[in-house]
């Protein structure tokens, strides 16, 4: 087993006299990608916002690449967050800043890169994510669905992060632009070698990125493990969830795995 990236004990989440979470621990190896599903209100998102600084929990710990993240400085925070990078939902994109105005903002922050150096640095970042040089001049109104979901995940890759947060990554986008960007996400992750966290309800998505799937219920973490098991596990929460149609879909998948593999080795002539 690799070693841990993030690592979260005994944490509990309220508000007032309702619990959210409620004696949570899990862990997060690097270079996996870890997904988080549960029904609405499960407390995925705001597990999220605890894993990345946004909010504290009400007890336990969260720890980041061995630090303790909600005890240390705002300076320390501040460090961290220089090694993640987090695809919002809606992707939060600035609605006042240009495309390339959005991709530079992480830069411009850091104070130790020259405008020249970030010019090049937003032109690859968004050349990863299929976006034109010309397009950077766009305002956030002027882009579809799918190429804000892209800007900001140029944003997100902005400053080499290690460890990638992805909040409903494909919610809102049609089958076509969702397909495209699990597609580009599935390759960043091979080409980048990075850490994935991601929050999803869709399927497809679940099935195309995750290594393993993390289930919240009814306050608490009720299963964690790879995707084949978790789909064939029999609480009924996750059998509704994932349903047969869930393991239909992962067999072929694992088929045109297989089959592409076999592609790509090719025997040696002689």
């Amino acid at each position: 087993m690799s070693e841990p990236v993030i690592e979260i004990e005994g944490l509990w989440t309220r508000y007032g006299e309702q619990i959210v979470h409620r004696d949570i621990s899990l862990t997060v190896y690097r270079g996996e990608a870890l997904s988080l599903v549960g029904g609405s209100g499960s407390g995925k998102t705001t597990l999220l916002r605890e894993m990345i600084g946004l909010q504290a929990p009400s007890q336990g710990t969260v720890h980041v690449f061995g630090e303790e993240l909600h005890t240390g400085s705002l300076e320390q925070l501040r460090r961290q967050r220089r090694r993640w990078g987090v695809l919002f939902q809606e992707g939060a994109l600035f609605s006042a800043l240009n495309v390339y105005d959005n991709v530079a903002l992480p830069l411009r922050e850091l104070k130790t890169v020259d405008e020249g150096l970030i010019a090049d640095l937003v032109c690859l970042k968004l050349g990863m994510v299929g976006i034109e040089p010309q397009d950077g001049e766009k305002m956030p109104a002027e882009l579809s669905g799918g190429m804000v979901k892209r800007v900001a995940l140029a944003r997100a890759l902005a400053l080499e992060p290690e460890l990638l947060f992805l909040d409903e990554p494909t919610a809102g986008l049609d089958p076509d632009r969702s397909a495209s960007l699990v597609q580009l996400l599935c390759n960043l992750r091979r080409n980048l070698d990075i850490t994935v966290v991601m929050v999803s309800h869709d399927l497809d998505t679940l099935l195309e990125l995750s290594d393993r799937i993390a289930v919240l219920y009814d306050q608490r973490l009720i299963a964690v493990g790879p995707v084949e098991e978790i789909i064939r596990n029999d609480h009924p929460f996750i059998r509704d969830f994932f349903g047969e149609h869930a393991r239909r879909e992962f067999e072929a998948l694992q088929c045109t795995r297989a089959e592409a593999e076999a592609r790509r080795v090719e025997p040696v002539a002689g």
